[in-house]
């Protein structure tokens, strides 16, 4: 499971501004017909990118290749629709520091390995700023010591032990932790009379 552990997350940072950004904003019900998630990250943010016409943050030249989202209070809220982390994920999100998740969102984004750290709203606010004033900084997510950092700051984060010790241990992965113990699984499936 060595491949599965999530202890670290490096990389570029997209700010997204604003309380209560629900998963139909994400993703929009009407890219939802599909029978896989293929192609959601197409249509990540695609009314709000429309109407930005070309401003909205995921749109920005610096939002290529980054890895890590940075957003305000209840993010995630609304329906229970897994496409959203999808969407998020397979755009090239590996994690997601922000004020509080809507808890739905939060346990979706960790079945696919994609951690959401919460910090303060003072400490929200001081990481956007950072990441305004230099769109190519790079954000240190540590999962294992709950902390953001950029360019030698540290703001405490927090993820609750449940979630940290799945990431870190890679038990996240339920596809995982099966292919694993394979043997084991199949001597079950083997006794079964259907």
């Amino acid at each position: 499971m060595s491949d599965s552990k999530i202890t670290r997350v490096s990389g570029r940072a997209v700010v997204l501004r604003g309380p209560d950004i629900d998963t139909d904003r994400i993703i929009p019900a009407r890219f939802l017909k599909a029978i896989t998630f293929d192609g959601l990250e197409r249509h990540v943010f695609a009314d709000d990118r429309a109407a930005a016409q070309g401003a909205h943050p995921f749109d920005a030249p610096s939002a290529a290749g980054a890895g890590i989202l940075v957003v305000n209070n209840n993010f995630g809220c609304g329906s229970s629709r897994e496409h959203a982390p999808q969407a998020l994920y397979r755009w090239g999100i590996r994690a997601i520091v922000g004020e509080s998740f809507a808890e739905i969102f939060f346990s979706n984004a960790l079945m696919l390995g994609l951690p959401c750290l919460t910090v303060s709203p003072a400490d929200a606010q001081a990481i956007m700023a950072a990441i305004d004033a230099d769109r190519n900084v790079i954000v240190d997510v540590d999962i294992a010591q709950t902390g953001v950092a950029i360019s030698g700051v540290t703001w405490p984060a927090a993820l609750p032990a449940h979630a940290r010790e799945a990431l870190t241990t890679g038990h996240w992965d339920g596809a995982g932790l099966l292919l694993e113990r394979y043997d084991e699984v199949d001597a079950v499936a083997a006794r079964l009379g259907y």
